[in-house]
């Protein structure tokens, strides 16, 4: 299923992706620093949500409190606890 999140105190604006069985496919940043967050993309492709989760969860950015990984992790435990209330 696809998913987009719109991400709060990071530059980039926006974070869609895909999860299909628990697995994270495609994901595609909108602002933000393009170079990482490709590399954030083809890094986490083909991984277990959990799995980015306990990776990203807690990274910050430039004093900041969060960065895009981190909203990531964020977007992904929103939707995996919306799957586990269905």
């Amino acid at each position: 299923m696809n998913y987009s999140y719109k991400t709060d105190g990071t530059c980039s604006k926006l974070i869609e992706f895909s999860l299909e069985d628990g697995v994270v496919k495609n994901v595609k940043f909108t602002g933000g620093c393009d170079g990482n967050l490709k590399a954030i993309g083809k890094l986490v492709e083909g991984m277990k949500a959990e799995e980015v989760i306990k990776c990203c969860k807690g990274i910050s950015c430039s004093g900041r409190p969060t960065s895009c990984g981190d909203q990531l992790a964020t977007a992904l435990y929103q939707v995996l606890a919306e799957e586990a209330d269905d």
